[in-house]
């Protein structure tokens, strides 16, 4: 057999479908499987989604091909959504959609950084972004986030890991895995930190819309000026709207950006699915109230998680928000990925080790609360104690 490519060959299968596995292994000896593992929306579709979808789908005018940078309409009205909640002149021509986030993140890699460069995260970080970069050739660069901090970057950190041949840093907030939400101000810093030293700031949002009610603006870096030079901001209507399974993203730059984005788009997909644009396009101001109470709902799963988890002392929050909280097990002679296996086979509680997502983040776990409703995470405290 002629050889893989080695930097795919090299990489782990993908690992999510390793920890649905182990839930083959529950007997469900204390009752129904508790699933923490993937980041789903744990509530139905809103019904007019449905309609929406199904009338565009079966429309023959999105057959075809499309723009590459999107449907013009889905792009005006994701533009107008992005100043009311940004408060910044954004507009169709910063836009540029993609089949999910996850191919956002892959078009800004590659619009910014090439085989031999490097692009700067922050450890722990989300996996699907460190083995893009892999795959592409791309060196990644880690700047450690210290649980005593709730494992918010520290700019002094990310300044010293930033090397000659870093082209851009990159980083989640809402954050997953750890759920910390960077505060505003925290975000200019690092904004100011990249435009200082001469590199992009790659941006991803996706867990936006399931910020704490009372935050506001979740930052003002789209209205700084010059802020085109420095941010790419990236977006995913999965969550909010439902979706996972249509695939659709966004990325938010500048029009130098979208160009350079839209050549790669061509190569990868052509254009990202029609029918589900032209349906987000109508679903965004008629569906405006549902997705706040998601929004209240997700909180509420949140503040339940916290609740509960102070109720079994030996397990440790060490970050909780939007649709993550990073846990810290109390086995210290044990890794993460052995203890997520028994807790699965055990304990009927399915989540992803924090060893996926770092180097020293063997004493931690993902739980993806936002997956489970208040009822279901309650029963969290009774597994844990016994487990």
């Amino acid at each position: 057999m002629p050889p893989f490519n080695p930097l795919v060959d090299k990489l782990v299968p993908p690992p999510i479908p390793s920890v649905f596995a182990w839930a083959k292994s529950y007997d469900g000896r204390h009752g129904p499987l508790i699933d923490l593992s993937q980041a789903v929306p744990g509530y139905p579709v809103h019904p007019e989604m449905l309609k929406l979808l199904g009338e565009f789908a079966a429309s023959a005018a999105y057959t075809g091909y499309g723009p590459i940078e999107g449907e013009a309409e889905f792009r005006q009205a994701y533009a107008a959504h992005a100043c009311e909640v940004y408060g910044a002149p954004i507009g169709s021509a910063n836009i540029h959609i993609t089949a999910g986030c996850n191919q956002a993140f892959v078009c800004a890699a590659m619009t910014v950084a090439g085989p031999g460069d490097a692009v700067l995260m922050t450890n722990p970080y989300y996996f699907n972004q460190e083995t893009t970069l892999a795959m592409l050739g791309i060196k990644s660069r880690f700047a450690a986030c210290d649980p005593a901090a709730g494992f918010l970057p520290d700019p002094a950190a990310l300044a010293a890991a930033i090397t000659p041949d870093v082209r851009a840093l990159a980083i989640v907030s809402p954050n997953n895995p750890t759920g910390a939400v960077y505060p505003a101000d925290l975000m200019e810093e690092i904004f100011e930190l990249c435009k200082g030293r001469g590199i992009w700031l790659i941006l991803d949002e996706t867990y936006r819309d399931f910020l704490p009610e009372g935050v506001g603006q979740p930052h003002g870096l789209f209205a700084k000026d010059g802020w085109e030079d420095t941010l790419i901001g990236l977006y995913s209507f999965s969550k909010s709207f439902c979706i996972p399974g249509h695939r659709l993203g966004a990325i938010t730059a500048g029009p130098q950006v979208v160009s350079q984005v839209a050549k790669i788009m061509d190569n990868l997909q052509i254009c990202a699915p029609r029918a589900p644009q032209a349906a987000v396009a109508k679903a965004l101001p008629r569906l405006a109230a549902w997705r706040q109470e998601n929004r209240r709902e997700i909180a509420l799963r949140a503040e339940t998680l916290r609740l509960t988890m102070a109720r079994v002392t030996k397990w440790k929050l060490g970050a909780v928000g939007a649709y993550f909280a990073f846990v810290r097990h109390p086995f210290d002679r044990r890794d993460s990925t052995e203890v997520a296996e028994a807790l699965a086979r055990d304990a009927g509680v399915l989540c992803v080790p924090g060893a996926y997502f770092g180097e020293g983040q063997e004493a931690y776990l993902r739980f993806a609360f936002a997956n489970a409703d208040a009822q279901t995470i309650r029963m969290l405290s009774g597994r844990l104690s016994r487990f």
